[in-house]
């Protein structure tokens, strides 16, 4: 184990991650009535992202997709959801029993979504395995540690504060969306 590379895995899978700027997104599906479970996202999010580590690329071969489609897949998802986000609409099906968003959209794809799971893909490339697994524990911890006071958050910003903020951040889920789909299509 090495501490710079631990640091620098960190680092690069804290900015794919972002949940900084998924602060809004998680208070947009509180306030439509969703719950996200603080413990349940995170190690959903583990499970996936480790999993991916070791399995990823032969589980995409199996069904014959490449790791560009499958990003520009989980593009297209966040560019729905940004949609969500700046025109105040709703695109996804609600269920009925007031379903837990902590898989879906939480875990994946936000957390553990496209862009991370390539990233991890990369990562292995050039890291070794344990790196990887402690700079994904890290950042799992920071995970569940901005959605356990996501309401402490929201209390904070307010009603106005949080409705500027998933505009903002809902333009900028679409423009992510469009350079991970734009990225992938040029391969």
């Amino acid at each position: 184990m090495t501490f710079k590379a631990v640091i620098s895995i960190t680092l690069i899978l804290f900015s794919v991650i972002d949940i900084i700027g998924n602060i809004p997104v998680i208070i947009s599906l509180k306030e439509k009535g969703n719950r996200i479970e603080p413990g349940k996202t995170t190690i959903t999010s583990g499970i996936i992202m480790i999993l991916f580590l070791f399995f990823g690329e032969a589980v995409l071969s199996l069904f014959g997709v490449d790791v560009g489609s499958f990003a520009i897949a989980g593009g297209i998802v966040i560019f729905i959801i940004g949609l969500e986000m700046v025109l105040g609409a709703n695109f996804f099906k609600e269920s009925e029993d007031a379903m837990s968003a902590s898989i879906v959209p939480m875990a994946f794809p936000f957390i553990a979504g496209a862009g991370t799971l390539t990233t991890l893909l990369s990562l292995r490339a050039e890291y070794a395995v344990e790196n990887i697994i402690i700079g994904i524990i890290v950042n799992l911890l920071v995970v569940f540690l901005v959605i356990k006071s996501s309401d402490w958050l929201q209390a904070k910003l307010g009603k106005g504060g949080a409705a500027v903020l998933r505009k903002i951040f809902g333009i900028i889920l679409l423009a992510i969306s469009i350079k991970l789909i734009k990225t992938n299509l040029m391969i």
